[in-house]
């Protein structure tokens, strides 16, 4: 098990240092999160042009066919300069729950434009409930012959407001388990987003189905067994979201430890405390250890080893870490 980061690894993330520190300063960041669409296109443009998007797509839907472990590697420097917009809801979100239980045609139609940063997608699962479960899914699917009607109501799904497709996960049974995914362009006729109101700005809308008809071809996976699917993608994209937080946490260092050594008090640097060194090395020991798990979490995954419990212990260690 070698951490280290190979040349190919190396060059896409200082690729991603480069873009970033020029694209995505504290002034760029909050131009971004004030916008009405939340995000750059001029910047989403740039990164589609690096092939960032493409990451994880296989080449014959014109992808990268790199590794998870090489997602992270982005993840982590776009939490460093925090980066908004739909990337994580695009590629980590709807990519991945595609690659995993799309059909062929589903995959065909869908992957290229996504590498190619043309398609953006997000998944609607939360409800009025809040509960991540599927006692908490009430919205239901009407499947009537090859026509799937959809009626319900979706909250906080992440950038909604420009997806082009959404992942909408759909009771299709009475029995607790009996979820099933559908993919819905969001222009159907029914389909009405709302942005919601939130403290940080990150773009999370409100997503009503009123009498939404699809084709039951846009059933993505089997039909009652689309709760597996969305805990397998949910549990990668938490490992993910680890990488985004453990470069937030890098970045909170460097801030602090720069502050440390400017600010002067009692006539030397406050850098000189021992207090304010006992702070500074409890964060250094907390941000090397949200990176060293999210880099075993992601090998595990990439490598197609059981993950289930290095990612557990990822999520519930960075989490708490990334606060601190």
């Amino acid at each position: 098990m070698d951490f280290d980061y190979n040349s190919e690894q190396i060059m896409l993330r200082e690729s991603a240092k480069k873009l970033l520190a020029k694209e995505c300063t504290s002034e760029h960041v909050r131009e971004m999160v004030h916008n009405e669409k939340g995000y750059s296109p001029e910047l989403w443009n740039k990164m589609a042009e690096l092939g960032w998007m493409s990451l994880l797509i296989p080449e014959e839907y014109n992808g990268s066919g790199g590794k998870f472990l090489d997602l992270t590697i982005l993840l982590t420097e776009m939490g460093y300069y925090a980066l908004p917009g739909p990337f994580f809801s695009t590629v980590v979100l709807g990519g991945l729950a595609v690659l995993e239980a799309g059909t062929e045609a589903q995959k065909a139609e869908i992957l290229p434009g996504l590498a190619g940063g043309k398609h953006m997608m997000t998944i609607a699962c939360m409800e009025k409930e809040g509960l991540f479960s599927p006692k908490g899914i009430n919205l239901w699917a009407d499947i009537n012959g090859d026509v799937v009607t959809l009626s319900g109501v979706k909250l906080f799904v992440p950038d909604a407001h420009v997806a082009d497709t959404i992942i909408c996960v759909a009771r299709t049974a009475k029995v607790e388990d009996g979820i099933s995914l559908f993919l819905v362009d969001a222009k159907t006729e029914g389909v009405h987003i709302k942005a919601l109101d939130t403290q940080a700005g990150e773009k999370q809308c409100e997503v009503v189905f009123k009498d939404v008809k699809v084709s039951k071809l846009n059933l993505l996976g089997e039909i009652n067994k689309g709760w597996s699917i969305l805990e397998s993608v949910s549990l990668k994209a938490a490992v993910a979201k680890c990488a985004e937080m453990s470069g937030g946490a890098e970045k909170a260092m460097d801030l602090v430890v720069t502050y440390a050594k400017e600010r002067v008090q009692f006539g030397k640097p406050i850098a000189a405390f021992q207090a304010i060194q006992h702070h500074c090395a409890n964060m250094r020991t907390y941000a090397d250890t949200s990176q060293l798990m999210t880099k075993q979490a992601a090998w595990k995954i990439s490598e197609g080893l059981q993950y289930e419990i290095e990612a557990s212990m990822c999520k519930a260690w960075v989490s708490d870490s990334y606060r601190k």
